[in-house]
């Protein structure tokens, strides 16, 4: 499953439940996708399609915990509401610490659980920015020459056209012309935002999500 528009995929081992959520989520204007089954779920699964995962935290074979270590595993950064009827501190503490937005208790309180699934797809709909951004900015690297490449290296460490000639043996003026270059092709004019665009994409990244 695969579409543009947020998706409030829910899972619980109880059909009745999943029924329930669906409905109440579709009346506030949401998208939702009902599953009782971790394993189906998981199989059927895509992480390009936006949206918020809500799961009960207690089912048969794979748990919602079970399921938000598989998707640290696999890179899917996919913001998770937890529910259950049975929670307990350390469920609690173990499934905020794994980054879910919130741990709701059974019988979920509508209000409660719109405002929940809000904040996750704001929250989802920020990380695959930040993720385009990322891919825009790679995208810029891949353009540039195995030479650019290094006199890049250098200008983010914060040496200066002479020094960086020094550094590779070149004239100052063929490092100016390689540093300009670099500039127009990554679409920044100072060093200092070049420096920024190429830590966006040093820090780790997650699966690749549009």
């Amino acid at each position: 499953m695969h579409t543009s528009h947020p998706v409030v995929f829910l899972l619980d081992d109880d059909e009745p439940v999943v029924t329930a959520l669906s409905r109440l989520l579709r009346a506030e204007g949401f998208a939702t996708s009902a599953w009782t089954s971790a394993e189906q779920f998981l199989a059927n699964h895509d992480a390009r399609t936006p949206g918020c995962l809500v799961a009960d935290v207690l089912m048969p074979q794979m748990d919602g915990l079970e399921l938000q270590r598989v998707f640290a595993e696999r890179g899917i950064d996919r913001p998770m509401v937890f529910i259950t009827g049975q929670g307990d501190i350390p469920t609690v503490v173990r499934a905020m610490k794994a980054g879910a937005v919130t741990l709701l208790p059974k019988p979920v309180e509508r209000t409660q659980l719109v405002a929940a699934v809000r904040e996750a797809i704001a929250n989802d709909a920020a990380q695959r920015a930040r993720r385009r951004g990322q891919e825009d900015v790679a995208r810029r690297l891949a353009s540039l020459t195995p030479r650019e490449r290094q006199v890049l290296g250098l200008v983010t460490t914060g040496m200066l056209n002479k020094q960086i000639a020094a550094q590779l043996g070149a004239a100052e003026k063929t490092i100016k012309v390689h540093r300009g270059r670099i500039m127009t092709k990554m679409q920044v004019r100072t060093a200092a935002a070049l420096v920024g665009l190429v830590s966006q994409v040093e820090r780790p990244r997650s699966v690749p999500m549009s």
